[in-house]
C-alpha cells in the first residue's frame, strides 16, 4: 500500500509517518526538504503552493492515500482537488473539532454535531473545505475522508491555553520560578487532549479502509481533565507546583483581541467527544497515553534539546501585565451602596 503524506513532520503527522512505516506501509513526503526524512521514507521535494511544480514532480504517480497535513483554506483544498482527483483511492483531509458549534450545544460531542464557528476564522475555514470535499464527493465521487482532531501533542511542546508563539520553555520556567500562570475562565471547564501516537493508530485505522469513504471521524482521547488537572500535571512533570490565576476570557481577549478565536472558538469550552465511530471503523482503537504519562515525556524532552528551550521576554512581560491589571482591577472595586 502506497501513502503521500505532504508535510510529514509535523505534531500528528510524525507519529502517522512512522506508524505507517512500521506497519509495512510505502511512505512518500511531499515537502520542501528542511525537515530530516524520516528512516525508511521516500521524499518528492517540492512546495505544494506551487501547483505546477508538484503536479511536474508527481509525473504519473498514483497512491491508495494521499493526506494533506497543511490544508487550511478552501483555495487549497481547491489546489488540491486539481492535483489529485484521480491519483489516489482515498484522500484524507485533516479538519478540527474545534468546527463544532461554539458555544456547545449540548456536553457530549459526536460527528453529528453541528459545525459552527462565529469566534475563529481557522475554524470557519476548515468547515468551508469539509463542505468543499463533501460537494465533490457528491458531484464526481472523489473519495474523501475528513479526519476531526482535537488538542493533539507530541514530545516537542506542552498543551497550554495560552502559550508563548516560540514554544513551551516560557511556560515551563514561570512554574519552575514560582511566577503565577493564567488559566482561562475558573479551570474547571473540560478539555481532551490526545497523544499523538494514539492519534495515529487511529489514523492508520482509516487509511485504506473502505468504509471510512465520505465520512468524517473525530479521533481523540477518552481522558477528560480540567484546565486546573492538566496545569497541575505539567507542574509535576516539570517538578514544581503551578500558582494558578484565573482570568476570565472576555478580559484575556480585551487584552488581546486575536484570543478571541483559540479562546471562545476552542479553549475556553468543555469538550468531552464521543469515540464511537472510530472504534467502530478501527476495531480495538483505544488511547493509552493518559495525560501524566504523556507530560512527562515532553518535558523530559524539551529539558533534553536546548534548541526547544527559546526565552521569550515579550510573552513574560505579558503575563505579568495582564496578572497585574486584573490584580489591579480586584483591588480598585469598592461597592458602597
Amino acid at each position: 500500500m502506497r501513502a503521500l503524506f505532504i508535510g510529514g513532520t509535523g505534531t500528528i503527522s510524525s507519529a502517522i509517518t512512522a506508524l505507517a512505516l512500521s506497519q509495512g506501509w510505502e511512505v512518500t513526503l511531499l515537502n520542501r526538504g528542511n525537515a530530516p526524512l524520516p528512516p525508511g521514507a521516500l521524499n518528492i521535494r517540492a512546495d505544494i503552493h506551487d501547483e505546477a511544480a508538484v503536479s511536474a514532480a508527481l509525473g504519473n504517480r498514483t497512491f491508495d492515500v494521499i493526506a494533506d497535513f497543511i490544508v487550511f483554506t478552501p483555495t487549497q483544498l481547491q489546489r488540491d482537488l486539481r492535483l489529485f482527483s484521480g491519483r489516489c483511492g482515498q484522500y484524507i483531509f485533516i479538519s478540527s473539532a474545534s468546527a463544532y458549534i461554539k458555544p456547545p450545544t449540548h456536553w457530549l460531542i459526536d460527528e453529528s454535531t453541528p459545525l459552527c464557528n462565529p469566534y475563529w476564522q481557522y475554524s470557519r475555514d476548515k468547515i468551508a473545505c469539509e463542505d468543499l470535499l463533501l460537494d465533490a464527493l457528491r458531484q464526481h465521487g472523489f473519495p474523501a475522508t475528513i479526519v476531526r482532531p482535537s488538542h493533539t501533542y507530541d514530545q516537542r511542546k506542552v498543551p497550554w491555553p495560552l502559550g508563548s508563539p516560540l514554544g513551551s520553555w516560557p511556560t515551563m520556567q514561570r512554574i519552575r520560578h514560582g511566577k503565577p500562570v493564567i488559566i482561562p475562565g475558573d479551570g474547571t471547564s473540560l478539555w481532551t487532549l490526545t497523544h499523538c501516537t494514539d492519534f495515529a493508530k487511529g489514523f492508520l485505522g482509516l487509511m485504506g479502509n473502505p468504509k471510512a469513504i465520505g465520512e468524517a471521524v473525530q479521533i481523540t482521547s477518552e481522558e477528560q481533565l480540567t484546565w486546573d488537572q492538566v496545569a497541575l500535571c505539567v507542574g509535576r512533570a516539570v517538578g514544581k507546583e503551578p500558582v494558578l490565576t484565573h482570568i476570565s476570557s472576555e478580559f484575556l481577549i480585551a487584552c488581546d483581541p486575536d484570543l478571541e478565536g483559540p479562546l471562545l472558538g476552542d479553549k475556553s469550552h468543555s469538550v468531552v467527544f464521543d469515540t464511537a465511530k472510530i472504534r467502530r471503523l478501527t476495531p480495538g482503537y483505544v488511547a493509552t497515553t493518559r495525560f501524566d504519562q504523556g507530560i512527562r515525556q515532553t518535558v523530559a524532552w524539551i529539558d533534553a534539546h536546548p534548541e526547544a528551550q527559546a526565552e521569550d521576554a515579550r510573552y513574560d512581560a505579558w503575563c505579568d501585565a495582564v496578572i497585574a491589571a486584573h490584580e489591579a482591577g480586584k483591588k480598585a472595586f469598592r461597592f458602597e451602596g
